[in-house]
């Protein structure tokens, strides 16, 4: 019999806090208590969707579609925040929402999570540009963070194919602050790489729930992603650190992420080629593989210190 969520008791609950003046949605989900858990879990969303339909999707027939059911099912506090300007978060503000402002709403969830459940570092997963985010936030608040997990990762954009094409419409970026997204759209995310490798009725579960809380993105992840790289220091990022690198997926090179990875000074580090993937790793055929290589990353035993 397979296991499924409902074999558990899987509570979910929404938190607010504010980055200024600036409202920010968070999403939690524990077994039976958020207190005494294996770790915190801070999943951080990509370009072109919120966090709930990213990690959270629910899928008829598909089993823990929902990464963070999984991940509370096996003992983890799991949360989840819309940066700002997606999803349930404030869209007020007249600005493209790029990668330092992500690493901004980090912080401030981090802060407004430690406050309310007294937990140690985060165990923090970021995909696509909210593996930038991610980084970047690991690069300014270090002691937040016990482990970083960065998938669909870029650093200087060299090599990628995904970003040359994406950089054809720069200058249509740079004169909007967001651009409109339909589920048109989200089945481009799935059609560009590698098609096949997602169910299709994952993608139309995918598109629904993207659409329903959103119908434009900003464009500040795409400009940075586009025009800025590299946005990150691989030397200041001190913690240990995985790459997550889907087979198929067109958004760095392998060259960009070994020299990013070779960097790293912690060597409490891992990368991992993630077989059968392409860009949206939780929507893919061969999801459970990706959570199984995190929980592995997120459970390694403490190394013990043998002297230099």
């Amino acid at each position: 019999m397979t296991e499924s969520a409902s074999d558990y008791n899987i509570i979910g609950e929404e938190h607010w806090t504010d980055k200024d003046d600036v409202r920010l949605f968070m999403w939690e989900k524990y077994v039976d208590s958020p207190e005494i858990k294996r770790g915190t879990v801070l999943f951080v969303h990509g370009s072109s969707m919120a966090s709930q339909p990213t990690f959270d999707l629910q899928v008829a027939g598909r089993p823990f579609s929902s990464a963070m059911d999984w991940f509370a099912a096996r003992g983890f506090d799991t949360w989840c925040v819309d940066m700002e300007g997606y999803g349930r978060s404030d869209k007020n503000r007249d600005i493209t929402c790029d990668i330092a402002n992500g690493a901004d709403d980090l912080a401030a969830a981090s802060a407004y999570i430690q406050s309310l459940r007294n937990n140690d570092g985060f165990l923090v997963y970021g995909i696509s540009s909210g593996a930038l985010r991610a980084a970047k936030f690991a690069e300014n608040h270090p002691q937040r963070i016990a482990r970083l997990a960065l998938d669909a990762f870029v650093w200087t954009g060299e090599g990628s194919p995904t970003l040359e094409q994406r950089r054809k419409k720069l200058p249509q970026f740079m004169d909007s602050k967001r651009r409109p997204i339909d589920r048109d759209f989200v089945y481009s995310i799935f059609n560009r790489d590698h098609p096949g490798s997602a169910a299709d009725d994952v993608i139309e579960a995918f598109a629904e729930a993207i659409t329903a809380l959103d119908d434009s993105m900003p464009n500040g992840t795409y400009i940075d992603m586009c025009s800025r790289l590299p946005l990150v220091d691989p030397v200041k990022i001190l913690c240990p650190t995985i790459i997550m690198r889907g087979e198929y997926d067109g958004i760095a090179s392998f060259d960009d992420l070994i020299r990013f990875f070779s960097a790293l000074p912690n060597n409490d580090k891992q990368f991992s080629v993630m077989r059968g993937i392409s860009h949206a790793s939780f929507q893919q055929k061969n999801y459970m593989m990706v959570y199984d290589i995190l929980y592995h990353f997120f459970t390694l035993t403490e190394p013990v210190y043998v002297g230099e």
